[in-house]
């Protein structure tokens, strides 16, 4: 039984693909879903996200915005030649250091300008493609690149080039209503970076690259400095490929438009993204796609600026409710849904790591994640269907009003809860702590497993599920807390486990077992006394079939096991203390040795739940779904 046992956690542990849950769990999945269309010129790829309202986004990849081979005989060249620019043609007028393109083509830049700005002032339809080919430009007053109407721009970083963008503290703005210009790149229109070369934007006014369009990046080697934002595209941000490193002040990246359908998003399909940033990361109004690229994340100073006490770092501070200044420094943020199917993500964030006001669904990719608050927070709708996801440090691990298991590999570390399920929504905005914006405590809030390998290490509550847990599948193992004010399984509800594998070790206090009116058996035994960390549980059959064999990282005094192999009249010997050979993972040890040292509890299999030991001193908050089992 153990080797199947071992078996199944390792599948767990090495998959990240996609899983099948019941046809109930189906049925709640399919009725959130939206399509969401990524295309370019020659491929399609389908990418299911979960939101409120049914939307279909679509990112499309023009050839110019694809191909950055230009052919010579197409090519104006601009020469800045310090304090002054060179350039002689049609479709451009030059004014001491100022050039303004008015005619649509591919103008080749060269060169250093001190003080003075590339202007694109054309026709709608005018597309206006900039070679930066080893340019130097410093504007003082204004957006060294300022784009005031075109259909499209693209700015080709030449092979091999390195380009430098500087623009000042202070601007002479030309649209004082709407402070505008507020960017080192500023475009009213779309606005698309390719190349192979390299672009670097010291942004000293406020934000570094910003489009009130449409921003693709294709490819190019980009770092952006800014006091405020690093990148921002209004009504989207797109980028497919590509070495992007920003540090701002504000946000890493930011897509804004709150006024119109199927706009605000951000959609990442490849490259290598650095960011630091003193407030969100990645923010997307609406949805954040994310299938493909290497991602590493640092926000408000990273995890680090919290705390195991009650004031969590920065946080600590009480903001009025009515403020409008939310401040907040998540990791990756979407007002609507957030959908992963691959990529590597790494985040060390001081408040949430991921964070939507509505639902996430993962479908794959690798996170490592270290939080001052939420490793993952959800306020609808939290959907795990593959991937490898491991939260080292975090307030509360997995946080939604409706959590949905159905494959994956889940490694968490919470200060509070594991996984915690409850009602409400605590937005986007930080009022007082991490953990302090907290749901409703009351209502239908359930957990569904239905099948992956969830480890979880918690000085709170390992799940806690102000609703019910329904279990079909998977493998679930629980380090829990060492405090009898709170339980390794904690729920509202009932506990349902029709499959799988569970391991519970925690306190006893409040301690639960799943319910009666499960369909598989479990054991529960709860110890006279503690039990130190590294004292290893051993459970085995009257004739000495290993069962299990787990060592606890913490003080202990209850386990709960479940496991498909227990059998009605079946008796289990429970032991304590030894040790153990073989190989470990998570503390659970398999092709090994058990050397016994004493023998705790004989428990005859008579129910659904079967227990032993000192009974607990309580409910969990909210009742008792679940409580001690009947005595044997």
């Amino acid at each position: 039984m153990l080797a199947l046992f071992l078996q199944i956690i390792l599948i767990g542990a090495l998959a990240a693909c996609s899983g099948n849950g019941s046809a109930a769990v189906d049925t709640i999945i399919s009725t959130q879903q939206t399509s969401v269309d990524i295309e370019d010129t020659t491929s399609t790829t389908e990418v299911q996200s979960s939101a409120s309202a049914a939307s279909t986004v679509s990112v499309e990849y023009d050839a110019d915005d694809l191909d950055a081979t230009i052919s010579s005989a197409d090519i104006s060249y601009v020469k800045l030649n310090g304090d002054s620019i060179a350039y002689e043609g049609s479709g451009a007028t030059v004014n001491g250091s100022i050039i303004t393109i008015t005619g649509a083509g591919v103008y080749n830049l060269s060169g250093t300008l001190d003080d003075g700005q590339i202007r694109v002032d054309a026709e709608d339809t005018a597309k206006v493609t900039l070679v930066l080919d080893g340019v130097n430009i410093t504007y003082s007053i204004s957006s060294p690149i300022h784009v005031v109407n075109a259909e499209k721009v693209i700015l080709t970083l030449a092979d091999g080039t390195e380009n430098i963008l500087t623009d000042g503290s202070t601007y002479v703005l030309e649209d004082p209503t709407n402070a505008e210009p507020n960017a080192a790149i500023f475009s009213k229109d779309d606005l698309t970076i390719n190349g192979r070369g390299s672009l670097t934007v010291h942004a000293n006014h406020l934000n570094g690259i910003l489009s009130k369009d449409n921003l693709k990046i294709i490819g190019g080697t980009i770092t952006v400095t800014a006091v405020n934002d690093g990148i921002r595209g209004r009504n989207s941000i797109a980028i497919k490929d590509g070495i992007i490193s920003i540090n701002a002040g504000g946000d890493g990246m930011q897509s804004n438009n709150d006024e119109e359908t199927g706009k605000g998003y951000i959609s990442i399909e490849g490259g290598t993204i650095v960011i630091v940033a003193g407030l969100d990361g990645i923010q997307a109004e609406t949805s954040l796609l994310l299938s493909a690229g290497d991602i590493t994340i640092t926000t408000g100073g990273g995890s680090i600026n919290s705390s195991s006490g009650g004031d969590w770092g920065m946080w600590g501070m009480d903001l009025p409710n009515n403020t409008n200044d939310t401040t907040s420094a998540k990791g990756l943020k979407a007002g609507v849904d957030i959908t992963v199917t691959g990529g590597t993500i790494t985040i060390d964030s001081s408040d949430d790591s991921i964070h939507t006001n509505n639902s996430i669904i993962i479908n794959g990719g690798a996170m490592l994640l270290a939080s001052g608050d939420d490793g993952m927070h959800s306020d609808t709708n939290l959907v795990i269907n593959g991937g490898d996801i491991t939260i080292t440090k975090s307030y509360e691990g997995v946080e939604s009003a409706s959590l949905i298991i159905n494959n994956g590999t889940l490694h968490i570390a919470s200060n509070d809860d594991g996984l915690n399920t409850s009602g409400g929504n605590d937005g986007s905005a930080i009022n007082g702590r991490p953990g302090q914006n907290d749901f409703a405590m009351s209502g239908d809030y359930n957990l569904y497993i239905n099948g992956g390998y969830i480890f979880i290490d918690a000085l709170g509550d390992g799940m806690d599920i102000n609703g019910t847990i329904d279990m079909t599948a998977g493998t679930v193992i629980i380090n829990g807390p060492t405090s009898d004010g709170n339980g390794a399984l904690d729920y509202l509800g009932s506990f349902d486990i029709t499959g799988g594998y569970l391991l519970a070790v925690g306190s006893a206090g409040m301690a639960q077992a799943p319910s009666q009116t499960s369909t598989q058996y479990s054991i529960m035994h709860n110890y006279t006394s503690r039990l130190a960390a590294g004292t290893i549980i051993h459970i085995q059959t009257e004739a000495g079939d290993e069962i299990l064999t787990f060592e606890p990282t913490k003080d202990y005094q209850s386990i709960v096991f479940s496991s498909p192999e227990l059998t009605n009249g079946m008796t289990y010997l429970v032991y304590s203390g030894g040790s153990a050979t073989g190989t470990s993972l998570d503390g659970l040890y398999t092709s090994g040795t058990y050397t016994g040292n004493t023998q705790v509890a004989s428990l005859t299999i008579s129910s659904i739940v079967t227990g032993s030991g000192m009974t607990g001193r309580g409910f969990p908050s909210g009742g008792g779904g679940g409580g001690m089992p009947p005595q044997p």
